[in-house]
C-alpha cells in the first residue's frame, strides 16, 4: 500500500455486475472477486471497498478471499454497526489485520433506510442508529486499544470485563472510515472518523462538508482526512468521453428494471437528497461533473461522475485535493476493464501532479 498523500480506493463486488450490467450467475463469483483483487493490485490501487448490504454477501468473508489472494492490496470493509456485538466485530477486524500484515481499514455506514435496515431486524430511528453507532464504535476502539479489561455503561451497551487478546496489526491501528451527511452522522464522525467520506458532490458542496467534519472533529482535538466516491469515464478524446457518458445513461436507462437501480418514491438519506440536489442544478457541473446516473437512479450511493480525458480528469481530482480530499475511491460502470484503465491512464497521472503540486508548496513556504 502507496505511503504517498493521495490514496485510490477501488471495489470490488461479489459478481459482474451495475448499472449498465444486470446481475447473473452464482452471487458469489470466485473469478470475479479474484480477477478484480489482482487487477486492483496491478493497478497501483492502495485499497478496494466491499460494499454491505441487507441482502448481499458477507463482507468480512469477501475481504478475506480478497485479500488472500493479493499481496499488498488493503481492504476497506463495509460494515453496519449494531448487529455484532462490538467487542465480536473489534476482534474479528484485528484478527484478519494479522492475517493480511495490516491490511484492513473499516468503512462504518450506519444505514440510511429505514425500511432496509428492518430487513435485518433493527427497528431504532436514524438519530437512535447515530447514537448507537457512537457507543459502538468507543467499544470497538477500547476493545483494540486496552490491554487490560475495560467496562462500558450506554444506553445501547453494558459491556463488563471486556478485553481481547488480540490487537491491530499495526501500531497505528486500523483506520476507521465514515460515512454519513446527516447533522447525527457529522456529529459522530467527529468523534470517530479516521477519514470521512464524501459522494461526488459538486466543489461548493465539497468545501462546506470538509468545513462541517473539521469543526465536528476540532470539538474531539481530532484531524480526520477525507475521501470522496466518483465514477470516472475516460476516454482519448473529450467529445469521445461524453459520448460514452450518454451511452451509459441509455443503456442503464433501458435495464432498470433487469439491474434494480430504480429511482425510489422517497429518497430516505441525506447523502442521495444532496447529489440529487446537485444534479437539479443541471447534469454537467463545474469544469466536468456528471449528474446524469444520480439523477436516473435517486443517487442510489456513487453516482456522479468526472467526465473528459484523463489527463482531464486527473485535473479535476487535483482541484478536489486542493479542497481537503486526499482519497479517492473511484468504480466504473464496466467494474474490471475500467478499474484497469484507471491504473493504467488515470492513478499515475494524479499521483503525479500531486507530487508537482506539493513540491511547489513546500518550495513556496
Amino acid at each position: 500500500m502507496s505511503e504517498m498523500p493521495v490514496e485510490f480506493i477501488g471495489y470490488i463486488g461479489s459478481r459482474n455486475q451495475s448499472e449498465t450490467i444486470p446481475p447473473a450467475g452464482p452471487v458469489v463469483d470466485l473469478n470475479h472477486v479474484e480477477t478484480a483483487a489482482k487487477i486492483h493490485e496491478n493497478g497501483g490501487f492502495d485499497r478496494t471497498l466491499i460494499a454491505f448490504h441487507s441482502n448481499s454477501p458477507e463482507s468480512i468473508l469477501l475481504a478475506q478471499h480478497a485479500a488472500a489472494v493479493t499481496r499488498d492490496l488493503g481492504v476497506l470493509i463495509a460494515h453496519r454497526p449494531g448487529f455484532n456485538a462490538p467487542t465480536i466485530a473489534a476482534r474479528q477486524f484485528a484478527t484478519l489485520d494479522h492475517l493480511t500484515r495490516g491490511r484492513v481499514a473499516v468503512h462504518v455506514i450506519t444505514g440510511g433506510s429505514d425500511v432496509e435496515l428492518q430487513a435485518d431486524g433493527d427497528h431504532l430511528t436514524k438519530a437512535e442508529r447515530y447514537a448507537r453507532t457512537s457507543e459502538y464504535l468507543d467499544i470497538v476502539r477500547a476493545e483494540w486499544d486496552s490491554h487490560t479489561p475495560f467496562d462500558y455503561s450506554g444506553r445501547f451497551y453494558d459491556v463488563r470485563g471486556a478485553g481481547s487478546l488480540v490487537h491491530p496489526y499495526r501500531e497505528g491501528g486500523i483506520p476507521v472510515y465514515f460515512g454519513g451527511s446527516s447533522a447525527e452522522a457529522i456529529a459522530v464522525a467527529g468523534r470517530h472518523a479516521d477519514v470521512y467520506a464524501l459522494w461526488g458532490e459538486t466543489y461548493e458542496q465539497v468545501s462546506e462538508t470538509v468545513q462541517r467534519v473539521r469543526a465536528s472533529a476540532a470539538r474531539h482535538g481530532r484531524a480526520p482526512r477525507f475521501s470522496l466516491s466518483l465514477r470516472p469515464i475516460v476516454a482519448d478524446t473529450e467529445e469521445a468521453a461524453w459520448a460514452k457518458a450518454d451511452h451509459i445513461l441509455e443503456t442503464a436507462r433501458a435495464l432498470q428494471a433487469r439491474t434494480g437501480y430504480v429511482r425510489a418514491a422517497e429518497i430516505p438519506n441525506e447523502g442521495s437528497r444532496r447529489l440529487l440536489a446537485a444534479a437539479a442544478q443541471g447534469s454537467r457541473l463545474d469544469k466536468r461533473l456528471w449528474t446524469g446516473i444520480a439523477a436516473l437512479t435517486g443517487a442510489r450511493g456513487n453516482s456522479t461522475s468526472l467526465v473528459g480525458t484523463p489527463d482531464q480528469v486527473a485535473e479535476a481530482l487535483l482541484d478536489y485535493y486542493r479542497l481537503g480530499i486526499s482519497t479517492f475511491l473511484i468504480r466504473g460502470f464496466d467494474p474490471l476493464l475500467d478499474a484497469y484503465e484507471y491504473g493504467r491512464d488515470l492513478i499515475p497521472r494524479v499521483r503525479a501532479l500531486i507530487a508537482a503540486e506539493d513540491g511547489q508548496v513546500t518550495a513556496a513556504a
